[in-house]
């Protein structure tokens, strides 16, 4: 327990300064950056011919989605014709075309699902090109995305900002410099960062083998700064090459929380800004006078307590269920004193594994440091349930938009009942915003029963499920789950490397993370339009300790009505029946 408390606070401690400096650059104010970074950014404006100008929600969803493709394209040519590029010294041939497909769909959107062996099936120009860079750029859109929806939300903007603004300024002052720092500690601990091909070895029994590594810490580090999941490795972050030892495990998991984390504290900075103007802004108010403190505590205070208290309920789960071991390997009366030690490193034991477990599928990141397949079925309830919520913090900027909608719908719920105006930070929700917040919650669901259905259905997607019974509707499930939620994790018993699987799940990640994007960038330009209500005794108050309670409620009742019985059928009946 002293393991998990110490990863926590830490975390806790490194968020909150984190989150105002990501207000600062959303809000173009100074940073220590900015004598390195603007000569950057202003040599990367007029080379792309960037105009900075504010945008409509429309004009900024269009150019993060056509950006996206751009990019998407090029990765694609890449992966398919790495056999004839350079820096391929390991002679890997293309990639297959639905599997690069899969590919491309699962790194342009943060999902990071991974249908490959990376070490054996991409070269060294695949892995930096196509693999990192686009670990750099989705987390980008992703933040960029929520920064404009916090500017509609807030009504304290004229304008949703410039996409391209936000795109290059994250990049150049969070997640490029953090990763540079990140990766050279991750080198310190003994993670590869080598351009050298694979290095032949003689065992202890004698023979050869061939040991691969390559710019595993550059990919290391963003994979988890900026949510993204996948790995060098096919072992992911429990191959040694990847996360070696304790500390490199806290690293990564610290990375993971740092950013989805600090949007919240950014989110309160920037619905406590004083000043109404058009974007770029110019300094809002001197740090040291900003209302910060009070400002969060009344706003942001219900998202931060409900998402808490829905991770520490899942952590305190899975540590519970994976301590408590195999009740199978009870009845064989083995002894099980270290708990359910299947899949997992025994340099990590229960608590970091179980913890990390619960990061990478509450903030939506999709690496792994044991085998989810192998949980207990409570533990891998879960991981499923995490990425169904979509609202534990969730990845960069994702989570605190989704949780968003649900705040909307909850004022809006709570307003009807008790006879007040519907209206959150002086905007009215009306039939217009409702219609779109209802799409928004309801997509991720449809995507992920929908695709479900389908696979269940077909000899195609059945021919992949390699356990019968409950277990089997349990990996089916979870895949299309993580798809939906961007996550990209898996139960890796599911033969997921065919035409069927590489197609439906690239489909579902691409449906998750851009429809629903553009549902909840059409809310915020919805409400940026509205010309704002003073507060009255009328008004329903958002800050409060029965809203927070009625929030989590919102969250869990929906859920539960809409996933429950797909549980009920798979991790709790495998669980009811051991």
């Amino acid at each position: 327990m002293l393991q998990i408390i110490f990863v926590l606070t830490i975390a806790c401690l490194l968020i909150l300064p984190t989150g105002k400096y990501l207000y600062h650059i959303a809000s173009q104010q100074k940073t220590f950056a900015d004598p390195i970074m603007d000569p950057i950014d202003r040599g990367i404006y007029r080379l792309l011919d960037v105009d900075k100008k504010g945008m409509t929600w429309k004009q900024y969803a269009v150019a993060l989605v056509l950006t996206n493709a751009v990019m998407a394209l090029v990765a694609y040519v890449i992966l398919r014709t790495q056999a004839f590029l350079f820096l391929n010294p390991n002679r890997v041939g293309p990639l297959e075309s639905s599997l690069s497909f899969n590919t491309v769909i699962s790194f342009i959107t943060n999902s990071n699902l991974q249908d490959y062996v990376g070490e054996r099936d991409l070269s060294f120009l695949s892995q930096m090109v196509v693999i990192t860079f686009m670990m750099f750029t989705s987390a980008a859109s992703g933040y960029a995305a929520a920064m404009a929806f916090i500017r509609g939300v807030s009504g304290k903007y004229q304008d949703m900002g410039n996409f391209y603004v936000d795109f290059v300024r994250v990049i150049t002052r969070v997640l490029l410099p953090f990763s540079i720092v990140g990766a050279l500690v991750l080198i310190s601990q003994g993670v590869p960062q080598t351009l050298a091909k694979e290095l032949d070895v003689t065992t202890l029994e004698g023979k050869l083998q061939g040991i691969a590594m390559g710019p595993v810490a550059s990919l290391e580090i963003i994979k988890h700064l900026g949510t993204n999941g996948g790995g060098f490795f096919a072992a992911n972050s429990a191959a040694p090459f990847e996360n070696p030892n304790v500390i490199t495990n806290i690293i990564e998991m610290l990375s993971m929380m740092l950013l989805p984390g600090a949007m919240l504290v950014a989110f309160g900075y920037m619905v406590a800004a004083q000043r109404k103007g058009s974007h770029p802004l110019p300094p809002l108010q001197k740090a040291s006078s900003n209302p910060m403190p009070m400002q969060l505590g009344r706003q942001a205070r219900p998202l931060l307590l409900v998402m808490t208290f829905l991770f520490l309920a899942g952590l305190a789960l899975i540590v519970w269920s994976e301590s408590k071991g195999n009740p199978f390997l009870h009845q064989l009366g083995l002894n099980q004193s270290m708990g359910n030690m299947e899949g997992k490193e025994v340099r990590f034991g229960i608590p970091m594994s179980g913890l990390f477990t619960e990061i990478t599928t509450a903030f939506t990141t999709g690496s792994v440091n044991n085998m989810h397949d192998t949980l207990t079925p409570l533990s891998g309830g879960v991981a499923m349930v995490n990425m169904m919520l979509n609202v534990i913090f969730g990845g960069k900027g994702v989570g605190l938009m989704n949780m968003m909608l649900y705040v909307l719908l909850t004022v809006f719920i709570c307003g009807l009942m008790i006879g007040r105006t519907p209206v959150y930070l002086g905007k009215k929700i009306e039939g217009k915003e409702m219609t779109l917040i209802a799409l928004g919650i309801v997509v991720h669901p449809v995507i992920i029963l929908g695709f479900s259905a389908l696979a269940v259905l077909l000899p195609a997607g059945l021919s992949s499920v390699s356990n019968p019974g409950f277990h089997g509707l349990s990996q089916v499930i979870y895949q299309f789950t993580s798809a939906s939620a961007n996550n990209g994790s898996g139960f890796e018993g599911l033969k997921d490397n065919t035409p069927f699987w590489n197609v439906s799940t690239g489909l579902a990640m691409f449906l998750g993370r851009y429809v629903t994007l553009i549902l909840q960038l059409a809310v915020a330009g919805s409400l940026m339009t509205k010309s704002p209500v003073n507060a009255s005794l009328g008004s329903l108050k958002t800050e409060t300790g029965t809203f927070t309670l009625s929030l989590g409620m919102v969250v869990l009742i929906i859920s539960a009505l809409t996933f429950l019985p797909t549980l009920v059928l798979g991790p709790l009946a495998e669980f009811l029946t051991q």
